[in-house]
């Protein structure tokens, strides 16, 4: 019997595999009952390239070498991860999972948002109007919410009952300009040459300053003030294992992680804060 139900909100195609089933497992560990959600309620499956690394490096368009990876080993989801992504999927709620339409407040004790950022698939998950009512009902109500990288973009877009942004006047962290600018770079420059904004989601315009159109800019612009969205600070423990983008979070070490709480809700920047996120999420359920 589970004490509670959690629903993970996903696109269709290409999210993010560490932040979705290392959630699962650990939430799945603690004893709740994990639901799934899909634009069109047809099961979902993760990006391809983060979960083998191929087509990552500047060969990986070519057939018989993309299986030789340097920067896709860097970039690509760790052992861990996929290896509970694979036992994610013969979950029965992963491989049944409902429509944004059929979501109701009442059906689920905590709503997990998490990321992904190539725009093939994670748009219609971020621009979907059903699905940010439902954040926004969600986040007004006192049950959990947890969201990280791209799905803080998703919940700073959620409306509230006043109209604002869900997160107007709370506190949030996301995935940073830094952290996103970092990994578009090198994959642009030293990588995927052929498709190089893989890491944006979205792009400038014509006139708009670099990084407009990141999840930090975007949701800072969402909040009561760009100073409620939190980086790590310059003097804290573990600073450059934090901010570095080398080093991730596990099951026994926490240092690399940042995470963020404000009441009823939890953010984390990117899959290298995804254990302690998950935990913390669980702790949360749990009050």
């Amino acid at each position: 019997m589970f004490a509670k139900t959690v629903l993970i909100a996903l696109p269709e195609r290409d999210f993010d595999p560490t932040e979705v089933a290392i959630s699962w497992q650990v939430l799945r560990a603690a004893g709740y009952r994990v639901c799934f959600a899909t634009p069109g309620g047809r099961a979902a499956a993760g990006d391809p390239l983060m979960l083998a690394g191929e087509g990552l490096d500047p060969w990986g368009w070519l057939p018989g070498l993309r299986r030789f990876k340097l920067l896709g080993l860097l970039l690509r989801a760790r052992r861990d991860a996929r290896q509970a992504y694979a036992r994610m999927l013969d979950d029965n709620g992963f491989r049944q999972p409902l429509s944004y339409a059929q979501l109701r407040l009442d059906d689920f004790d905590g709503l997990l948002l998490p990321g992904g950022h190539w725009a093939r698939g994670m748009r219609a998950y971020l621009e979907d109007p059903s699905l940010q009512a439902f954040v926004g009902a969600f986040l007004a109500s006192a049950k959990p919410v947890a969201a990280i990288c791209h799905g803080v973009l998703l919940a700073a877009r959620s409306p509230g009952a006043d109209g604002r942004s869900a997160l107007y006047g709370r506190k949030t962290t996301g995935l940073t300009w830094a952290m996103e600018r970092s990994a578009w770079n090198l994959t642009r420059f030293y990588g995927r040459f052929w498709d190089p904004n893989y890491y944006r989601t979205y792009r400038e315009a014509a006139g708009e300053p670099a990084g407009y159109m990141s999840v930090q800019a975007e949701v800072g612009r969402a909040l009561a003030s760009p100073a409620d969205f939190l980086d790590v600070p310059k003097g804290a423990p573990d600073y450059l294992r934090k901010t570095s983008g080398l080093h991730r979070d596990s099951q026994r070490d926490s240092r690399p992680a940042w995470v963020v709480r404000d009441g009823n809700y939890l953010s984390a920047r990117w899959p290298g804060d995804v254990h302690a996120f998950a935990q913390g999420f669980v702790e949360m359920l749990a009050q």
